[in-house]
């Protein structure tokens, strides 16, 4: 089940052997057992401890960096930036975790009131392969400062770096049963979210396991965080330079091969700007460059296994028999690996698969609004609520549009992006919950009231 794969190659190149049922009672008493000590430890030894793991991330970057390159093939240039923003992500809430618990005193008639906010106990996340430390670090960084503890279930394609994150963990001080990684299997995911043993679980992934996993913890009366898909849109409402908006857009949803839950999926574009931008992206889909991830002049990386690289072709060759345009790409690169080439496509019709479905890869689906209110009409016409973006010169027009749109975060004149101190998350089948930011400490918090009487 758990394998590391080069996608660059399609080659075997270890497997790991999934956990033993001991494994997973082990790994449940060590983490129930631990809490009372981890969350009883003052708040600036654990941030200390936190701050340490942002430092190995640093020190350790090439070697983490070449990891995950290897196993769901981002470029090289991608895995370090990814590195960075992960060391980011523990540094901020190391810093600043006294002041995201610190109480909150509430006026209240007859007395005073206290808002405290205390750890819950062992929380469990189920982690995806698209950013393997990223999303780890949203998760973890924030639990591990209010003192929770973890158990982490990592992707099945990302065995060695679920290993090399839970080195780095020790390594940096984390007590062996605070963060216990476990390669366990999905039948083994539900027996944890039964255990009364975990108070919570996060799940960044697809719609398909986010439904099962939260009919599960509920099941249970279990909180649940989860992340999953999105089609975000990117409205275009006027452009100084429309060529450079076209540029912007494709190096957006060309980021991490477009493996990315809020890229800019949809491009909706006002008719007079229309073919300007079609053009544009197309060319700019069109310069590059398939090879090595390890290539410095690589710039088209495969997908992350040859699997997603099918399941990507076969939504690309219904979308066209179902009336959609190809304007560049549309089909696998002619060479060994998980290489998809970059496509344009215009022409996707309400009803059609295309036009409800996420596309996981370096797609770039355009459409044409004749007015803001159709932009809006289209931005809003999806199951999925994640991110979004408008552009424009005029900042009251891109806000004044921003205002409609039904989505969890919107950027003007930038298109996705995520950054430690900006909360993350999304509306409809996007999922539940935030991370990062200030709320992302609060999720698996216990909110906790302390009232006093008037002396």
């Amino acid at each position: 089940m758990y394998a590391t794969v080069n996608p660059a190659t399609g080659e075997l190149v270890e497997s790991f052997d999934a956990a033993t049922d001991a494994d997973v009672e082990a790994a449940l008493s060590g983490v129930a057992g631990s809490f009372a000590a981890w969350s009883g430890r003052p708040l600036a030894e654990r941030a200390a401890i936190v701050h340490r793991v942002a430092d190995l991330f640093e020190e350790r970057a090439d070697e983490l960096a070449a990891i995950i390159t290897l196993e769901m093939g981002k470029r090289l240039e991608e895995s370090r930036g990814e590195i960075d923003i992960v060391a980011a992500i523990f540094r901020y809430y190391a810093d600043n975790g006294a002041t995201f618990l610190a109480d909150q005193e509430l006026t209240i008639e007859g007395g005073r009131a206290l808002v405290q906010k205390r750890p819950i106990g062992a929380v469990l996340g189920i982690m995806p392969w698209n950013y393997p430390y990223y999303q780890v670090a949203r998760f973890a960084a924030p639990n591990l400062v209010l003192g929770n503890t973890i158990v982490l279930k990592h992707a099945p394609s990302c065995p060695r770096t679920a290993l090399a994150i839970a080195r780095v963990m020790a390594d940096a001080g984390v007590p062996e049963d605070v963060y216990v990684n476990l390669l366990a299997t999905n039948e083994q995911v539900a027996t944890m979210i039964d255990d009364p043993r975990i108070q919570g679980v996060s799940l960044t992934g697809s719609e398909r396991a986010g439904a099962a996993v939260a009919a599960r913890a509920g099941q249970n009366l279990k909180k649940v965080v989860l992340e999953l898909g999105g089609s975000d849109p990117m409205i275009v409402l006027d452009s100084a330079d429309i060529a450079a908006t076209a540029r912007e857009a494709a190096a957006s949803r060309m980021g991490n091969m477009g493996q990315a839950c809020n890229a800019p999926k949809r491009m909706i574009v006002l008719a007079d700007l229309y073919d300007d931008f079609v053009a544009g992206l197309v060319a700019a889909m069109g310069e590059l460059v398939p090879g090595d991830p390890t290539d410095p002049a690589t710039t088209l990386a495969p997908l992350s296994s040859l699997a997603a690289a099918d399941r990507l072709v076969d939504q690309l060759e219904r979308a066209v028999a179902q009336g959609a345009t190809v304007h560049t790409g549309g089909g696998r690169v002619d060479r060994p690996g998980a290489f998809v080439e970059p496509t344009v496509l215009t022409d996707v019709a309400p009803g059609t698969d295309a036009y409800r479905e996420e596309l996981f890869g370096p797609v770039a689906i355009v459409f044409r609004a004749g007015s803001e209110e159709e932009a809006v009409a289209l931005a809003n016409d999806t199951p999925f609520g994640l991110g979004s973006s408008v552009f424009s010169t005029d900042l009251e027009r891109a806000q004044r549009v921003a205002d409609r749109i039904d989505a969890g975060m919107v950027y003007l004149n930038m298109a996705g992006g995520s950054q430690p101190d900006l909360p993350f998350g999304g509306t409809k089948r996007s999922g539940i919950g935030r991370e990062l930011g200030p709320v992302g400490m609060d999720e698996f918090a216990n909110h906790r009231v302390l009232r006093i009487p008037a002396s």
